[in-house]
């Protein structure tokens, strides 16, 4: 079941929310919260993948939802959860407080009760997408699907963000490739509807816009023909250690790309999606027909993007590479959190493992249990690392007891990952022992 706080004093946004979930029997469950202290402190605690904020009071931008937007910009690491944002004005205002924040859409009051349940629907399909830290990285090397898209709108801003966000907080890409892979998306996925399903013309989408119209609108009328409406758009993506490739396919009857890529460019009102996609990320190619494009984006290599607020004030060690973190045997009266770098972990003078920001910390077994360290580690090819001590540890848990709970569950989730590996190893070992037994016998 899916927990979504649903942050609102409006008690018809309450009763077509819980309506929209008892009658599509979708697999969620709405906690309903209006007091700004109460907010903060479940955010804190419960950690919500997503959150609906009705940032509106009447026509204005309600100062406790700016509260509460302020909260989470304080600690981005922590709140990595994505954001729903319903607005009724200050649109400019509001975009302006969710910079740098996960957000999944800025919806207006009427939009989102035309969509609410589209909307839930993607999220409860979807939920995966919000377990984020890195954890499938670690369980499954290489993550594939596909997203069965509808040509709308919402669903092409949802899932940008959804797929944008994800890559981010799990530290594969950095916040200057995520807005370039943000573009290069939503130009993609918005010429296949466009042009592709909804068939609108290079000249009928110029005189639209010319007089003044939105295009959402242009193809929303579309959507009106049920054979239009019919269509989907393929999304399929799969995302590994070095890279994340990405393909979309729509119904249509494809175009003459060679012909649009060869053209001399011109600058209008529109056009330029496919050029701009070019710069943005790699390898783009269309197959022969023009109905569907690929391409694909490297990923940074053991880096965090975000560093724990808590530590943001902690002494910041920068280690060359072959240098020594800790050695075995070593007191246990600090421990690292892993900003950059890969690490090498040995024990009895054997590399038996290796740590890089998915596994955040350096040493907090030892530390915790108030035990020697067990191994010593290594700097691999230099890194950077922030340095706590039990007594700054310490205090700083008792300033923010809401990180006490994150790092248990940081650690159950470790526990899982080697209970996970050691299953698998396990099974490796019974199929070669088979193998063996069957051959000697």
């Amino acid at each position: 079941m899916l927990r979504i706080p649903v942050v609102t004093k409006d008690s018809q946004l309450t009763n077509l929310i819980q309506t929209t979930i008892k009658n599509s029997k979708l697999p969620i469950k709405p906690i309903f919260l209006n007091k700004v202290d109460r907010v903060i402190e479940y955010l804190k605690y419960e950690l919500p993948e997503i959150k609906i904020l009705d940032t509106s009071l009447g026509s204005a931008f309600d100062p406790d939802a700016q509260a509460i937007l302020a909260a989470i910009r304080e600690d981005p690491w922590l709140h990595y959860g994505g954001i729903i944002a319903i607005h009724k004005s200050n649109d400019k205002e509001l975009l302006e407080q969710l910079r740098d924040s996960n957000v999944i859409a800025v919806i207006s009051y009427q939009e989102f009760t035309n969509n609410v349940g589209r909307l839930l629907r993607i999220l409860a399909q979807n939920r995966q997408f919000f377990f984020q830290r890195g954890i499938q990285q670690h369980l499954m090397r290489t993550i594939s699907g596909t997203f069965i898209i509808d040509n709308d709108p919402l669903d092409i801003i949802v899932y940008t963000n959804l797929i944008t966000n994800y890559l981010y907080n799990a530290n594969l890409i950095n916040r200057d490739n995520k807005e370039k892979l943000h573009v290069a998306l939503q130009e993609l996925l918005v010429n296949a509807i466009e042009h592709g399903n909804c068939k609108i013309s290079f000249e009928e989408k110029t005189a639209w816009l010319e007089s003044g119209k939105n295009m959402m609108e242009l193809i929303r009328e579309k959507n009106k023909d049920p054979s239009i409406a019919a269509k989907k758009v393929r999304l399929s993506y799969t995302i590994g250690p070095e890279g994340s490739r990405f393909t979309i396919t729509d119904e249509g009857d494809g175009f003459d790309w060679r012909a649009r890529l060869s053209s001399q460019p011109s600058i209008g009102l529109h056009g330029m999606g496919i050029r701009m996609s070019l710069i943005y990320v790699e390898d783009l190619q269309y197959n022969e027909k023009g109905n569907e494009v690929c391409f694909r984006i490297s990923h940074q290599k053991d880096e965090s993007n975000e560093v724990p607020g808590i530590f943001t004030n902690q002494e910041e060690v920068h280690f060359k590479p072959g240098e020594i973190v800790m050695r075995e045997g070593d007191s246990s009266d600090y421990l690292y959190y892993i900003v950059s770098g890969r690490y090498l972990v040995y024990s009895q003078n054997r590399c038996v493992s290796y740590l890089t920001p998915d596994d955040m910390f350096i040493g907090e077994m030892s530390f915790l249990l108030s035990n020697q360290r067990t191994a010593t580690v290594v700097a691999k090819d230099g890194g950077t690392c922030i340095k706590v001590s039990k007594e700054d540890f310490v205090d700083l848990i008792k300033k923010n007891p809401h990180y006490g709970i994150f790092l248990a569950r940081l650690l159950a989730q470790r526990l899982s990952r080697l209970n996970a590996r050691t299953s698998r190893l396990n099974a490796e070992y019974l199929k070669l022992k088979e193998k063996y037994e069957k051959k000697t016998n």
